[in-house]
């Protein structure tokens, strides 16, 4: 009975593809992670920091210091997805501070104007002028958890590790923003979010 040894793609032996299988899957998994969460990031950045330029810049960075520190991730700490908000929060809050800690609602008016496939991803993210108004009201902190949640699609457990609280804090917090964002957005005249 003969039995085939699948090829793999660069035409090395099953032997040799096992020993390099980390770097390849690595890889591999990097571009699905990228390919899954750039969109994403992209948002949460740009919610965070409502300035499209500073947004984009934030996301490469994020990629960036994800991919040059791959070899660090601890999977038992939480999903690489996590870990990669975790870097873009932190890149994020470098670039409020670089920005001489200009509070979110102070932001200049020209620096929220973004272009048009900005303006669609905002509107699939935050469901319209309404909620973007209602998550402007509320405190950076809470606003952040919110946005970490569902830009992020971070669980209770993964957001204590990003925002260095714990888990039953993070639920805390996360449930607080979420009624005072309901009431925000019910004041606009609008029925239901999250």
């Amino acid at each position: 009975m003969s039995r085939q040894i699948p090829s793999t793609p660069s035409g090395a032996t099953l032997g040799a593809e096992r020993s390099s299988r980390g770097v390849r899957l690595e890889r591999v998994e990097f571009e699905q992670l990228f390919r899954e969460c750039a969109a994403d990031v992209h948002g949460y950045a740009i919610s965070l920091l409502r300035d499209a330029a500073a947004a984009e810049d934030v996301t490469a960075i994020a990629f960036e210091r994800v991919y040059r520190s791959r070899g660090r991730l601890d999977r038992r700490r939480g999903t690489p997805r996590a870990w990669l908000f975790a870097i873009a929060r932190n890149a994020a809050l470098d670039e409020l501070r670089r920005r001489k800690r200009q509070p979110l609602d102070q932001v200049a008016p020209e620096s929220a104007r973004v272009d048009a496939a900005s303006v669609e991803e905002i509107d699939r993210v935050e469901r319209g002028a309404a909620l973007q108004q209602a998550l402007r009201a509320l405190a950076p902190r809470e606003r952040e958890i919110v946005l970490l949640k569902f830009h992020g699609a971070l669980n209770n457990g993964e957001l204590a590790r990003v925002l260095g609280i714990s888990e039953s804090n993070a639920g805390t917090r996360l449930h607080r923003a979420l009624l005072k964002l309901r009431a925000q957005y019910a004041t606009l005249g609008v029925e239901e979010v999250a």
